[in-house]
């Protein structure tokens, strides 16, 4: 059953199209509006679905105007669903300022589960899911990717990017400029489709496998990188003992900054020392 006045966050198939949901398909085949990243694209989906729903675009360069005008559609008592080229609206795709003002408005959003190439590259890459970071696109200026970069030297959760195919040498080359080639890193291409593959190991082994081939540059492409080892014997003791007592005291991220300024350490290290601390003690 489909509200009236409700927007709809779509997801669509990353490549195998038999992964929309039903509930998808009944979504779009029941809303007044289809809002799409590139309609043309759209159409191919609702094509073989059978879908005749309206569609518009909705993108980077007209969310402003078209935030506008489709409030006024859900405010008038029409459904609208919003859908991006691939996977789930919003990460890393258009909708931020359409959903934004909804909620705004105190108009129903209604988000439903399905495809993201982050999550399904996460899955299956082996590498630790208890927590991790997702950047979404690296910058494509050299500089700024190499600055981003640098920060994963002390990051110790498994970090999740998508690539584009004409950068994703050169940011394997940067990722081993910068963390050298014990770091783990997992690089999958072409999730769900005909030729889906994982490439693990050292940067350097990415490296000689993207190089072997031409073709193996090309497609859509995520990137995970192993956190780095938490080093909790590298942490002077007498630092520990101070960040121990004042966790008893302070939140955890007040206690690190208080003993990274006294012993001139770096934060984000005593702050993985106290979650280390904190799990030892919760399993003790």
């Amino acid at each position: 059953m489909i509200d009236t006045a409700t927007l709809y966050i779509v997801p669509t198939p990353i490549g195998n199209l038999e992964d929309i949901t039903a509930r998808a398909i009944r979504t779009l085949e029941s809303v007044d509006w289809i809002a799409a990243e590139d309609t043309r694209h759209s159409h191919k989906l609702l094509q073989h679905l059978g879908i005749k729903t309206r569609t518009l675009s909705l993108h980077e360069h007209n969310e402003d105007k078209r935030t506008a005008m489709l409030c006024h559609r859900l405010k008038s008592g029409e459904s609208v669903a919003l859908v991006s080229d691939a996977g789930t609206p919003l990460i890393s795709d258009p909708g931020f300022i359409l959903v934004r003002k909804c909620r705004e408005e105190g108009i129903p959003v209604v988000a439903l589960p399905g495809p993201c190439a982050a999550i399904t590259a996460l899955s299956g890459a082996g590498l630790p899911t208890d927590r991790f970071i997702f950047e979404g696109f690296l910058p494509a200026k050299a500089q700024a990717r190499m600055n981003l970069l640098e920060s994963l030297q002390d990051r110790t959760c498994t970090s999740v990017f998508y690539e584009a195919p004409r950068r994703i040498l050169d940011t394997v080359k940067d990722l081993q400029e910068v963390l050298g080639n014990d770091r783990p890193i997992v690089m999958a291409k072409e999730l769900s489709k005909t030729f889906e593959k994982y490439i693990s190991g050292s940067p350097a082994e990415v490296i000689a496998w993207l190089t072997a081939e031409p073709a193996h540059q090309k497609g859509e492409f995520v990137l995970m990188v192993a956190g780095a080892p938490a080093q909790l014997n590298s942490t002077p003791p007498e630092a520990m003992a101070l960040l121990k007592s004042l966790m008893e005291l302070l939140p955890l991220k007040k206690a690190a900054a208080v003993v990274a300024e006294h012993y001139n350490l770096k934060k984000n290290a005593l702050y993985q020392a106290g979650l280390e601390l904190s799990s030892a003690g919760s399993n003790s």
